[in-house]
């Protein structure tokens, strides 16, 4: 066993560019109950936070030339994970993205590997893959 350990701790942000700042920032502060902490307007970028989580969206100059995402071409951020605090939290969240205009599901909630964990990718307004995962809640 290694004695070694890591030197960063955990995640301080995660920065995506988006085709629609505005569409992407709702989607996050209407839907998932995000914060707005910060914004430059001539960037132009916004800084959104869940109380653990920082998310920087930064808009991209010219949506119409942008490329989409492309899982197996593309280098670079696949998807980041956001953690749900559990299981019927993450039904409520389902059903809501299931009706929300500009979401589409890549599949629905499941167990991750033969585990008590669920999760569910969708791709968000402006085409951002995000997951969805609530951590199994086994009493010790």
């Amino acid at each position: 066993m290694s004695t070694r350990r890591a030197i960063t701790r955990g995640a301080h942000h995660i920065g995506l560019t988006v085709p629609d700042l505005n569409i992407t920032q709702e989607f996050f502060v209407d839907i998932l109950g995000f914060d707005v902490v910060g914004e430059v307007p001539g960037y132009p970028a916004v800084f959104l936070s869940d109380g653990t989580t920082m998310i920087t969206l930064w808009q991209v100059e010219n949506p119409d030339k942008a490329s989409p995402f492309d899982r197996k071409n593309g280098i670079g951020l696949h998807h980041p994970a956001l953690t749900i605090e559990s299981d019927e939290v993450l039904d409520v969240l389902y059903q809501i993205l299931l009706t929300t205009k500009g979401v589409e599901i890549d599949f629905s909630s499941e167990s991750l590997g033969d585990g008590p964990t669920r999760h569910f990718i969708v791709s968000i307004p402006g085409g951002i893959r995000v997951e969805f995962i609530a951590p199994s809640q086994i009493a010790a």
